[in-house]
């Protein structure tokens, strides 16, 4: 088998009068000496250029619901598989993921599979979509393009999970190669982002403006409700109503749960009343689906029709109970178009979790 190459190098850089050279491809803009790494701690100078040094390597391979991203009207019902690999150019004090995202260990990265190998095994295992997740795929730009270009041969859909934070070039060129997105919307205040993330809030809803905008990549967001720091009724109206002002009705809002992980030990978990009213204020506001997650409550998490009030997805959990809609995506009531991409029917992948190895596939 022919070894696969795990540095390679990138494009999005420039060198410095000092010597150094400067990453471009997020907002944080790490000039890093020679041998350095970003705070990302995947892309590094190396040989007076930046090198991504990860490619192919990832923490693992999971099929798991689609629902799990979370993508509530995205190919409802149906197997994707996720990877990640390890690093972040966030720096989230609350991080749920921390294990793979904060590692600065390489053997965290246990598998490894060249793009077409992880498309071919995709389709192998009957997933319809391969989820870009765990840590943020804008650090393995160049893999997570070069995986989605294979799988578009295949026709297997790509979808991020991320943040959203990342420059202007690189946005386009990796957007242009996905399907759909789930971008964290963290909070809706820049001193949250700056305190907790180490990053800022602007450059996220450029990226949310652009995506609704100037592609056709399907969207939902997701924001993690802790108590006390971005759960505010004031905070959320302003969120709601910019998220309908900017990106419109259609744009599905995923209210979910924190719980307490990594440097935020202090704070109790989300209470299930808090994302309840966080639903409420969105649908106030115009948000036509809104979500909360992280919590058993069925009527939170189906999908009902935005003009007459009929139940079109029912789930509890990750599994669907209910589908009226028809094959065109419209209630199968009133005709009204549910926006999304759907099936004529329903997957029923369920809440299954399978972890593989792309050697036994």
């Amino acid at each position: 088998m022919k070894t696969l190459q795990t540095v390679v190098p990138t494009r999005y850089w420039h060198s410095l009068e000092d010597g150094r050279i400067q990453c471009d491809l997020c907002p944080r803009a790490c000039q890093l000496k020679k041998g350095q790494r970003g705070l990302c701690f995947v892309r590094a100078n190396q040989g007076q250029q930046i090198v991504l040094t990860t490619y192919g390597r990832s923490s693992g391979f999971c099929i798991d619901p689609i629902e799990k991203k979370p993508l509530n009207h995205f190919l409802p019902g149906t197997p994707i598989l996720s990877f990640g690999t390890a690093g972040c150019n966030l720096a989230c004090k609350f991080c749920q993921n921390w294990d793979m995202s904060k590692s600065r260990e390489m053997d965290t990265l246990a598998d490894q599979a060249a793009p077409d190998r992880l498309a071919r095994a995709a389709q192998k295992l009957g997933c319809r979509s391969v989820a870009y997740t765990y840590n943020d795929p804008v650090i393995f730009h160049e893999y997570a393009i070069d995986v989605a270009k294979e799988c578009r041969k295949l026709d297997i859909k790509s979808v991020a999970v991320t943040a959203g934070y990342i420059c202007d070039a690189p946005r386009e060129e990796f957007f242009k190669n996905m399907d759909a997105a789930n971008v964290d919307l963290k909070a809706f205040t820049d001193k949250f982002y700056y305190k907790l993330t180490g990053a800022h809030l602007q450059p996220v809803l450029d990226t949310l403006r652009y995506l609704k905008h100037e592609t056709n990549v399907w969207i939902e967001l997701t924001t993690l409700l802790i108590p006390g720091e971005n759960d505010s009724s004031t905070e959320l109206e302003k969120m709601t109503q910019w998220v309908v002002e900017n990106l419109g009705a259609d744009v599905p809002m995923h209210f979910t749960a924190f719980h307490p992980d990594w440097k935020m030990l202090d704070k109790p978990p989300t209470p299930a009343h808090t994302l309840k009213m966080a639903r409420t204020i969105a649908l106030k506001n115009g948000v036509r689906y809104a979500y909360t997650g992280n919590v058993h409550d069925q009527q939170g998490g189906s999908t009902y029709c935005h003009n007459c009030g009929h139940l079109l997805i029912g789930r509890d959990w990750y599994i669907l109970s209910d589908w009226n809609l028809s094959a065109d995506g419209k209630c199968k009531q009133c005709g009204t178009v549910c926006a999304g991409v759907f099936d004529a029917q329903a997957g029923n992948w369920g809440a299954k979790r399978l972890p593989v190895r792309l050697g036994d596939v």
